[in-house]
């Protein structure tokens, strides 16, 4: 293996050697400092016989004349084997919980292979996460790409433990997985989703990658790869269905900021480098079912929206790519609501392929549709009555408006806790609709209005 010492300048992350020769583009590689010590790295950029490659480790300590550099010619790998379930790994794939070292069965390139388009099965499968406000009115679906919209200080890291506790695929024994992946978060919260594993017995199905805020940016943008690659692994060669929870992806995309600013790339929208869009793709389009293979990878990445904005290229990119959204409001959380998740804005564009006969019940569409546009009038009738006040309402806007307080405290606030089946949260649902009059529920077929409606929830109002 040749070795360099023509270590050209270092800057920051960033290290200039000259005179390769055959060395590739994101090839892995080490350098040995004069006391024997070595770090890893990895190519950035060729340009000739020039290498730009970024450091892992900080850059202190390296002398440009005394120390070595030697490309180990292929690019980052993950050793995968089924024994990672129940584990905890550091962003680069390294046992962090003490435990022995993985035997694997395979090595792979943590970049992945992209999915064949013609290749694809349509997802139509229901997973059941036990949160009413998504199994009820946003549905998520085996090898759906959904994500958690959310805003510093609301509580998506809650929210994220109890999907990836909870979620389950109905009426089967095959196998289910969940590999968690985290990036930039505090030790704090590192130690909730580790022990909120452990507690439930979670653990002895998930696997764990954490990447500390401390830890390099280099590492936080090779973490989703590290995840998605063992989620590959488990969900195409084992047959599991596998859900990978990504969070936080705004942290993700600001490490690609800092490296592109390093490398001084022309900046885009906000700083943050123009392959934005490419390179959240790449990620979030490596999930999804294959014809052919029994085994799923279902997404949800979770992001932090900078300043509560939608419209910021993170979210609006993610909107792009993905199928629907989870909104979490600051409106709702300051009322206690738990979880603080807005159903009006928030959208499942699978919903409709995962529920109903057989995959959930009868009246579930029909319901969820009532619920929906109830919801809806019952929040025009509270903003009415803020303006005009109570007196202004008729009798019939008044029940929405109850209608609307009902919801919010029975069917979407459950606590991080509750784990309802599809039958509970439709049941509620029922309840909830109860309270309207029959001849007001028009987005209902008559036979489920029979089966179902209580009137003897009216009478008790």
């Amino acid at each position: 293996m040749k070795e360099y010492r023509t270590i050209q300048e270092v800057a920051g992350p960033l290290m200039l050697v000259r005179d390769v020769e055959n060395v590739t583009y994101d090839e892995l590689g080490e350098i040995e400092l004069a006391n024997g010590e070595t770090r890893r790295c990895k190519v950035l950029e060729i340009d000739g016989s020039n290498a730009l490659v970024q450091l892992f480790e900080n850059s202190t300590g390296i002398n440009l004349s005394n120390s070595k550099v030697r490309f180990l010619g292929r690019s980052m790998e993950l050793g995968v084997s089924e024994d990672m379930l129940g584990r905890v790994f550091d962003g680069l794939g390294n046992p962090i919980d003490d435990g022995p070292e993985i035997l694997p069965d395979e090595r792979r390139d943590i970049n992945g292979l992209p999915m064949n388009p013609a290749a694809r099965s349509y997802p139509q499968e229901f997973i059941q996460t036990g949160i009413s406000a998504i199994d009820g009115l946003n549905t998520l679906v085996r090898g759906q790409k959904l994500p958690i919209f959310s805003a510093s200080g609301l509580p998506h890291a809650q929210l994220a433990a109890q999907i990836a506790r909870q979620a389950k695929v109905r009426g089967t024994d095959e196998q289910f997985a969940v590999v968690f992946a985290a990036m930039g978060i505090t030790f704090e919260e590192s130690n909730y989703f580790i022990q909120s594993f452990t507690e439930t017995g979670a653990i002895d199905r998930t696997v764990l990658f954490i990447n500390l805020a401390n830890d390099p940016a280099v590492e936080r943008i090779a973490t989703p790869r590290m995840a998605l690659t063992a989620a590959e692994y488990l969900a195409f060669e084992k047959n599991m269905h596998v859900l990978v929870i990504l969070t936080d992806i705004t942290n993700y995309a600001d490490a690609l900021r800092e490296v592109s600013a390093a490398r001084k790339e022309v900046p885009g929208r906000r700083g943050y480098p123009g392959y934005v869009y490419t390179d959240l793709a790449q990620m979030y389009e490596r999930a999804g079912r294959q014809q052919g293979k029994t085994g799923s990878i279902t997404m949800i990445p979770i992001l932090t929206m900078p300043e509560d904005d939608k419209t910021h290229p993170i979210p609006d990119l993610t909107g792009y790519i993905t199928e629907g959204q989870i909104i979490l409001s600051r409106e709702l959380y300051r009322k206690g609501i738990q979880p603080p998740i807005d159903v009006l804005p928030s959208l499942s564009r699978l919903k409709d392929k995962g529920i109903g006969v057989g995959k959930t019940r009868e009246d579930h569409s029909n319901t969820l549709n009532q619920l929906f546009s109830a919801y809806a009038q019952g929040k025009d009738a509270k903003e009415l009555m803020t303006i005009l006040g109570e007196a202004a309402l008729s009798d019939i806007d008044l029940i929405y408006a109850k209608f609307a307080d009902e919801f919010e405290k029975r069917y979407v606030s459950q606590g991080y806790q509750t784990d309802r089946s599809i039958e509970e949260t439709l049941d509620i649902g029922w309840q909830l609709l109860s309270i309207i009059p029959r001849s007001e529920l028009k987005r209902i077929n008559d036979e489920f209005l029979d089966k179902y409606y209580d009137p003897t929830v009216r009478e008790k109002e």
